[in-house]
């Protein structure tokens, strides 16, 4: 596959930035310079572009060797090459990279290893690649990409223009809107995790009776599991991205343009509203409802609702394991120190009538 080039004029254009010369008198020259890929600050070299959008990079401004640089109106007069000038760089950086791709676009077509079932629909846009097994009733829309050993089951609904990357395992009657991404490995419309024990202390499984639900523009990580819905679906919805080895419960809702990092886990039946931001590791409680808008950070344990939007924590920073020991022997103790401190209070108060 050939390496992608644009002119630094379209590049600009493609960006809706404002270009900034170094020389103003060599405008021309410069826009209608060779650009063949993006990098870093230090790694760029003269046919590159790259992007500022964190300030504590800034000190490498001044000698990088890139054509242009991607950045903010305050950072021009420290720029000693061409800049293309936006509100908000790393969102330029975003949409340039998106132009230097080179991510594979298969042929349209079905693979003569693929096995396709019964009543299936296939656009004749779509690309089915080797050894995909689709079950019974299957739809597949226009310019979407299955890529090797994908299984859908039977009666997938599958929108138009989606990627599911290779070992991607979809459970019946699971339905993707247009535009999802799913990356490898991951597991969608497997059963939640119901069980009722009966009179012998057993487990007796509980059939889940829904479906997952995904909705337009949403993307899902390698290895993350979405479980269907016990009685209702467990619903993705519009705009959703999530990373890598994710566990979603059933009957668990994601508002619109969440985005949530990796290793976090849902527990079924809670609701998370549009806009929220969850970083890695987050542990979530059942049936909980979590406001618009809302961030939590890194390793928060969050067992109860948050009705109001704003910035949620848990847990302690890191710090010498001496003093972790420490402060871990004093918090065993505050139920003790706090009868404590209510009896000598009322001491006090006797005291003092």
């Amino acid at each position: 596959m050939s390496k992608p080039q644009y002119t630094l004029g379209e590049i600009a254009h493609h960006l809706g930035a404002t270009v900034k010369y170094k020389d103003e008198s060599a405008s021309t020259a410069s826009l209608n310079r060779v650009i063949s890929g993006i990098a870093t600050l230090t790694s760029a070299k003269e046919d590159e572009i790259s992007f500022l959008s964190n300030s504590k990079y800034e000190k490498f401004l001044s000698n990088t060797r890139a054509a242009a640089v991607i950045l903010a109106p305050e950072q021009v007069p420290y720029c000693l090459v061409d800049a293309l000038v936006l509100s908000d760089p790393y969102l330029g950086y975003a949409k340039a990279a998106q132009l230097f791709d080179l991510a594979p676009s298969p042929s349209p077509g079905i693979h003569p290893t693929a096995v396709i079932g019964e009543d299936c629909h296939v656009a004749d846009t779509a690309s089915i690649g080797a050894y995909v097994v689709l079950g019974r009733g299957v739809s597949v829309g226009e310019r979407t990409v299955i890529h090797p050993h994908v299984v859908l089951s039977d009666h997938v609904s599958i929108g138009n223009d989606c990627i599911l990357y290779p070992q991607v395992s979809l459970y019946h009657h699971v339905s993707l809107g247009n535009g999802v991404i799913i990356h490898g490995g991951a597991v969608i419309g497997a059963d939640g995790f119901g069980m009722a024990r009966n009179e012998k202390g057993e487990w007796i499984k509980i059939p889940q009776l829904g479906t997952v639900e995904i909705q337009d523009q949403v993307e899902i990580g390698a290895n993350t599991t979405i479980d269907r819905g016990a009685l209702e679906n467990t619903i993705i919805e519009k705009g959703v991205k999530l990373d890598n080895q994710i566990q979603i419960g059933h009957n668990v809702v994601l508002g619109e343009n969440t985005a949530i990092a990796a290793c976090t886990g849902i527990s079924g039946s809670t609701k998370i509203g549009k806009n929220c931001m969850i970083s890695g590791m987050v542990g979530f409680a059942g049936h909980l409802e979590i406001a618009d808008g809302t961030i939590i950070t890194g390793m928060t344990k969050v067992t109860k609702s948050i009705k109001k939007r704003g910035v949620y924590s848990s847990g302690t920073g890191i710090e010498p394991h001496e003093t972790w020991l420490k402060n871990a022997v004093r918090f065993r103790q505050l139920e003790d120190m706090m009868q404590r401190l209510a009896s000598l209070e009322k001491t006090k108060d006797e005291l003092t009538k």
